[in-house]
């Protein structure tokens, strides 16, 4: 491990606009988002895991260039305004994963679950790490717990509204 290290370091040396920094929350947002898009994959989910992750990047990549762009700007500028974008574009395409069927409205979780994960994104690029990482446990345990709980109302239901059942 040692050696990646010391390479890493040189490399940063040798190539001075090289940002490791980046790089690492780069990384963080693969696996973030890799984690909640494998939950999806694993639900049988139309986004799964390759959207997710490449959400959470393209969140944390733009993020850090709002703020980039936002410091080097000469006189005031606001760092908050390519991040609000990524959450006007999330509601956009998240409205795009919504279908309303008969009697039936689908994809509410999938459009949450992408416009939280590109939230997820603009923690890391804002570099709000820990944030990120709890909020990423917090999603996976709304998705892994309550679809038991979910299933257990929707059985009800389905005697409730069929007495020949029970």
């Amino acid at each position: 491990m040692g050696g990646l290290f010391d390479w890493l370091v040189s490399l940063s040396q040798t190539y001075p606009g090289l940002r490791l920094d980046l790089l690492a929350r780069l990384v963080l947002a693969v696996l973030m988002g890799g984690a909640i898009g494998w939950e999806r994959e694993h639900a049988g989910k139309p986004a799964g895991l390759r959207t997710n992750i490449l959400i959470c990047i393209g969140a944390t990549l733009l993020t850090d260039l709002s703020v980039r762009v936002a410091a080097s700007a000469e006189g005031p500028a606001d760092p908050g305004r390519i991040a609000a974008q990524i959450v006007t574009g999330m509601g956009f395409l998240g409205a795009g994963t919504i279908i309303q069927g008969q009697r039936a409205v689908t994809g509410l979780t999938t459009a949450a679950t992408l416009w939280i994960v590109a939230a997820i994104g603009m923690a890391i690029g804002f570099g709000a790490v820990v944030e990120a990482v709890g909020t990423t446990f917090l999603v996976l345990a709304t998705l892994i717990f309550l679809r038991r709980f979910e299933a257990q109302i929707d059985e009800h239901r389905r005697r409730k509204d069929d007495p020949a059942a029970t």
